[in-house]
């Protein structure tokens, strides 16, 4: 008998509390052990229209809903008494009569109203002195039906049950999320594409002996061989997306490709899921594997750990195969295996003061600081320049196309001292330890990994992308990206193909966002292009992109003052709290430290207590974590407060004042852009966005196109 959990079980732990979850957790593992011990006291349900659903009691209120056949026996979900078996009584469990796949359908005929989630906004009054920014305009006129065009067979080939075949077909642009949480993810999300494309994608009919290893059941199902893999999947419900792969997920990690591969998609899509399970696989292929799973930072490269950990187990073969960490934290680590010795980086500070020394002592006109450093940064040490010949020949994206010859060669000699001066002192750059293991790697046969992947590869620089492509063997699969261009915050754009790694017709983009609701995700997409391309001209289509779930709308508002403000995020926290987020679920985000006092104050206006995201801490439970919005990233909470986005913060003034040229400038205003995307959606079910007047510019691009 196979014991499978269902994604259902996972989401309704959640909702538990800790002590009551613990106490489940106990049953399960008794279950899967025992299933036919007597203190659990099985019992049918004889309401259900599922002769297969049994309860079984955890204690005097918990009840777990299990399906038993004589195949397997299946968590389906953990509630109250009551709750668990009015949700046993309104769903069934059947094959599909047109996909073929196992589902969970909710008995139409059983169904209640279905109330929209509230929006705090109207639990709370945020009082005088706030101006709310409407973002979804009323609906005028009569309502569409957006799938008059479909028909019954059309609707049951992307699997809507036989029972909401109506329901589907009456439905409006306006009530359809509502039915769309009642059905089966393919559905759902097949339907929701239908709605913002025109185009109902209709899945190749797969034909399989087991219902429950179609593509579409292995999505919401299941198997779990053993009580410590049961365990891990259990320790971390808040992970469950990393044990349910989409179809789209799981062919991209078993698929074999011709070259350097891609995946992009919008914040929540599951790129971070696919990398894992990906570095999974690619270690499980061989005994010998040695996999490196690397993003752009010491933070995210522990949270992948932990992620690697819930996904496969502390005691998997396959863990110590893979290698996880930055790509900086990587590159140290090999430099010191070819050198004998840790690198002596330069610090930021020592680059500086001889870069204005140097400049000072060049003689004509003054040349400014920011332009400097932003011509090496960006330029001299990014591209590992080491003559003047080869400054006159570097690629410029991102900067003016070429440089003046008399300002370049006045330019290079201070460069030119600089990196002498570095050198005499035994020193390397962050890009010269990249360089120094790529030369090493790049003509040996023998590398240090078999198979490499990269989360978000977006803030992938020149130097770093040169170190993987060197680093990588010479199989046709060795480089996996993940990575979302709306997403780069902190490198210039620039070739891949012209650094050898080409990625042209095996660039994908996902589309299903599992973690932002509808309303959050629709109003943060309006802060950028639909259409990204990168300096190679691949695209990123982001316009077909759909939420699984829907949620209330998110809150933006400008504020005469910074009480009125630090009141109306107070209030907000309090109403996210008293809506049933745990502290430690709410995250406010500010774009720089000089203005973190804003979102301290705040948090304890609200009565809470806030704890300072930092890149090696976590934070205990029951405090709100406040943070810039650069740590941000990687992370996800269920209600997130973006605040103090006046007009100098967002896009931030200094940064404007810093640029080098007209091109920079294009870049910092794009930067700053996706940096307040990377912040809004962190936000899974509750945002809140605010500003002092006049505010930042941002804040009105939140808005519908057609609101007032």
């Amino acid at each position: 008998m196979e014991f499978r959990i269902a994604n259902t079980f996972q989401n309704a732990l959640e909702r538990l509390t800790r002590d009551e979850q613990k106490v489940v957790k106990t049953s399960v593992f008794d279950l899967q052990t025992k299933p036919t011990t007597q203190g659990l006291q099985l019992h049918r349900i004889d309401a259900s229209k599922d002769p297969n659903f049994w309860s079984c009691r955890v204690n005097r209120d918990i009840r777990i809903i299990v399906h038993k056949t004589a195949q397997s026996f299946l968590l389906a979900y953990v509630a109250h008494h009551d709750d668990a078996y009015k949700w046993a009584q309104r769903r069934r469990i059947e094959v599909h009569p047109k996909t073929g796949a196992i589902q969970i359908v909710e008995v139409r005929e059983r169904v209640e109203e279905v109330a929209r989630p509230r929006p705090i906004q109207q639990q709370l009054d945020f009082g005088d002195g706030v101006e709310i920014l409407p973002l979804k305009p009323a609906i005028k006129g009569e309502a569409t039906l957006p799938f008059r065009t479909l028909d019954a067979d059309k609707l049951m080939s992307v699997g809507v049950p036989v029972d909401w075949i109506n329901d589907v077909l009456a439905a409006t642009e306006d009530n359809f999320l509502d039915i769309a949480t009642h059905l089966p993810g393919e559905a759902g999300e097949a339907l929701l594409e239908f709605v913002t494309t025109g185009i109902l994608k209709v899945p190749t009919q797969i034909v399989v002996a087991d219902p429950f290893q179609h593509p579409d059941a292995l999505r919401r199902f299941r198997v779990f061989e053993n009580v410590e893999e049961l365990e891990q999947a259990l320790s971390f419900p808040w992970e469950k997306w990393t044990v349910f792969l989409h179809p789209s997920q799981r062919a991209l990690v078993d698929q074999e490709f011709d070259g350097p591969v891609r995946v992009s998609g919008s914040a929540g899509t599951g790129k971070t899921v696919v990398a894992l399970h990906r570095a999974v696989r690619m270690a499980g292929r061989n005994p010998n594997a040695r996999v490196l799973l690397t993003t752009f930072s010491d933070p995210l490269g522990i949270a992948l750990q932990r992620s690697l950990r819930i996904l496969a187990g502390d005691t998997s073969a396959v863990v110590p195969r893979i290698t996880v960490g930055s790509f900086l934290g990587i590159a140290k680590e090999l430099y010191q295996l070819v050198h004998a010795r840790q690198p002596m980086v330069a610090s930021a500070d020592l680059v500086k003061g001889l870069l204005t020394k140097f400049a000072s002592s060049a003689g004509g006109p003054p040349i400014t600081e920011r332009f400097l450093l932003s011509e090496w940064s960006n330029v001299v040490d990014a591209w590992q320049i080491t003559s003047a010949e080869d400054y006159a020949n570097v690629p410029r994206l991102g900067r003016k196309s070429r440089m003046g010859n008399k300002q370049r060669d006045r330019l290079w000699p201070i460069f030119e001292s600089t990196l002498r001066q570095i050198a005499d002192r035994g020193l390397v750059t962050e890009a010269g330890v990249f360089r120094s293991v790529a030369e090493h790697y790049k003509g040996k046969s023998v590398k240090p990994f078999s198979s490499i992947i990269v989360d978000e590869a977006q803030d992938l620089g020149v130097p770093e992308l040169r170190f993987l492509a060197a680093v990588a063997p010479a199989a046709a699969d060795a480089l996996f990206f993940t990575g979302d261009l709306g997403q780069r915050i902190f490198q210039q754009p620039f070739s891949w193909k012209a650094l050898g790694v080409n990625v042209q017709n095996r660039s994908v983009t996902l589309t299903v966002n599992y973690r932002t609701s509808h309303q959050i995700r629709q109003a943060a997409d309006r802060l950028l292009q639909s259409l990204v391309s990168d300096a190679d001209g691949e695209k990123e289509d982001r316009s077909g992109t759909v939420s699984v779930f829907n949620g209330p709308e998110p809150v933006v508002l400008v504020a005469d003052t910074l009480e009125a403000e630090q009141r109306a995020v107070a209030d907000f926290i309090r109403g996210a709290i008293s809506a049933g987020v745990n502290p430690e679920e709410i995250g406010v985000f500010v774009r720089t430290r000089e203005i973190i006092g804003r979102a301290r104050e705040a948090v304890k206006a609200a009565g809470g207590t806030p704890f300072e995201l930092t890149l090696h801490k976590e934070g205990p439970a029951g405090e709100v974590r406040i943070g810039v919005m650069h740590l941000a990233k990687g992370l996800e909470f269920k209600a997130v407060a973006v605040i103090g986005c006046d007009e100098d913060q967002l896009p931030l003034r200094s940064r404007i004042e810093a640029v080098a040229d007209e091109v920079e400038l294009d870049d910092v205003f794009a930067t700053e852009r996706q940096l307040f995307y990377v912040a809004c959606t962190r936000a899974r079910d509750h945002l809140l966005v605010s500003g002092i007047k006049p505010a930042s510019e941002f804040l009105w691009d939140l808005k519908a196109a057609n609101a007032d």
